[in-house]
């Protein structure tokens, strides 16, 4: 990988996992609103330090590891940089079992905002798959049996990595449902700081992983990965702390997440089925799509300004 493509990838890395935190970083704001001063500085202190180089530098490398064992925990943060031909030979060999499990994951996640999350309409249908809430299970169950059927003609290892891909979407999504329930106890209730913070860690675990899974759109290299990841979390913090409630006015932000999420599942469930995918596709497509919609939020935004101006 020359010294261009690693620059869009880690920019492209940092852009999606910025917008694809920004649900996170609103619950960051509105918990760490009820604590002290000292938690909410230990918090984003430490709490920092755990989401960039435990979950978003752990995560990625057990990923790469789990599906590629013969690389051992070492060869597999290394691998991308290693001359050895066997080791490209093991990587390319296992990386249709990652991608097909992480696009799989993606594809739901998108499909779940579709149909059943609130949102702002931003496009031309998405209210009426909003209003047809009920057909998400048979979307994403025909759908799952429909690539673990061409996934059984490649192999049983990539059929598998398909239905792993969608269980760990609903673990997930389970976790995430518990979430949204627990913040409104947080807000409401009187709970030590302490645990506030370890509610907090648990939900950045949780959040982190559509980043993480959606980085190996970009690529396999876990440095890379570390990079870009880590500072789209140092930014994401960054807008916890002084530029949250600016964020939300541009609202149209979270349906460009979702459609780079559409956009980076598909590239990777084309890759672990054999098409070629330029290297360059998935940030290139990550900056149109994110930058079409902040341009929309953009122009609805100045709207709104001038109404209130008048």
């Amino acid at each position: 990988m020359d010294i261009f493509a690693m620059i869009l990838t880690v920019a492209g890395l940092v852009l999606f996992e910025t917008i694809s935190s920004i649900d996170n970083a609103i619950i960051n704001a509105e918990v760490l609103s009820t604590m002290k001063e000292k938690a909410r500085r230990w918090f984003l202190l430490w709490g920092m330090i755990f989401a960039v180089f435990v979950i978003r530098g752990i995560l990625p490398l057990l990923i790469v590891w789990f599906t590629t064992p013969t690389l051992g925990f070492f060869g597999a943060f290394t691998a991308t940089f290693s001359n050895d031909p066997s080791v490209h030979e093991a990587i390319e060999s296992s990386a249709p079992i990652l991608l097909i499990g992480g696009g799989t994951f993606l594809v739901f996640l998108f499909f779940h905002w579709l149909f059943l999350e609130p949102k702002n309409y931003g496009l031309r249908g998405e209210r009426f798959f909003h209003s047809q809430g009920v057909w998400f299970y048979a979307v994403v169950s025909i759908l799952l049996a429909v690539i673990v059927w061409y996934a059984l003609q490649e192999s049983p290892m990539l059929a598998f990595g398909a239905v792993v891909g969608s269980t760990a979407f609903f673990i997930t999504h389970g976790f995430k449902q518990n979430a949204e329930q627990q913040e409104q106890k947080l807000m409401q209730g009187d709970l030590s700081d302490i645990s506030k913070i370890l509610y907090l860690e648990v939900i950045d675990m949780t959040f982190s992983i559509d980043g993480v899974l959606g980085a190996f759109a970009f690529t396999l290299s876990v440095p890379l990965i570390l990079i870009g990841n880590g500072v789209g979390a140092f930014i994401v913090r960054e807008f916890t702390i002084r530029n949250i409630e600016r964020i939300k006015k541009y609202t149209y932000l979270k349906n460009g997440a979702m459609y780079s999420i559409l956009f980076l599942g598909s590239i990777m469930l084309l890759d672990s089925f054999g098409f070629h995918i330029p290297q360059w596709l998935s940030p290139v497509v990550t900056f149109l799509v994110i930058g079409y919609f902040f341009n929309k939020s953009r122009r609805v935004l100045s709207q709104q300004n001038a109404l209130t101006a008048h």
